[in-house]
């Protein structure tokens, strides 16, 4: 059988403080693999302008939180930052969350967890940014702004910035089970 041997980088802390190591070291990473498309998670915009930067060369896609997460009928992501993503040549996605969507109400409502929310919860046993990254993965490929047929780079985070980057062949929802998770890059060692 062959092995492959390959190298993780592990944070001792989850959190922001983490981005700009990540960033770098995803940036070598797709330098030596060739990879050509990077789904970045950012909530305010902050680390998708300082990723669109970095990655101007590649199919860069920043997913945002939809509408109304936080608060009714209003977005997180700051003007500033989605016209400085725009500007670098990436693209924003912005829609309904792909592993909570209409199961989040019912367990507000009702009380009771869907099987979304268990994919979710069990995902998160490696990290919040680890589901995060299957997440957006989905999302942007539902939305048609990565290929479904060669493996991407996602990264995410816990909170807010980067702390996480997998290396996925994406699915569309769908097909959910289809999605592999190839390699872990980067992740918090005790998120």
């Amino acid at each position: 059988m062959r092995t492959v041997e390959r190298k993780t980088v592990y944070f001792k802390e989850a959190g922001k403080q983490n981005t700009d190591v990540l960033l770098r070291v995803v940036k070598e990473y797709v330098e030596k693999e060739g990879i050509k498309d990077i789904v970045v998670a950012s909530t305010t915009g902050e680390t998708g302008a300082e990723a669109s930067k970095i990655f101007k060369k590649y199919n860069v896609v920043i997913v945002t939180h939809c509408f109304g997460f936080r608060e009714l009928g209003k977005i997180e992501l700051q003007e500033g930052y989605k016209k400085e993503i725009l500007a670098n040549g990436a693209k924003i996605f912005t829609g309904t969350h792909a592993l909570s969507s209409v199961e989040r109400a019912v367990r507000k409502d009702f009380g009771t967890i869907q099987p979304l929310e268990i994919i979710a919860n069990t995902l998160r046993l490696m990290g919040e940014g680890t589901k995060v990254c299957v997440e957006i993965t989905l999302m942007a490929a539902d939305a048609g702004l990565i290929p479904v047929d060669r493996d991407i780079i996602a990264i995410a985070g816990t909170g807010m910035g980067a702390d996480t980057a997998l290396r996925l062949r994406p699915a569309n929802t769908a097909r959910f089970f289809d999605l592999k998770i190839r390699e872990v890059i980067a992740k918090p060692y005790d998120p």
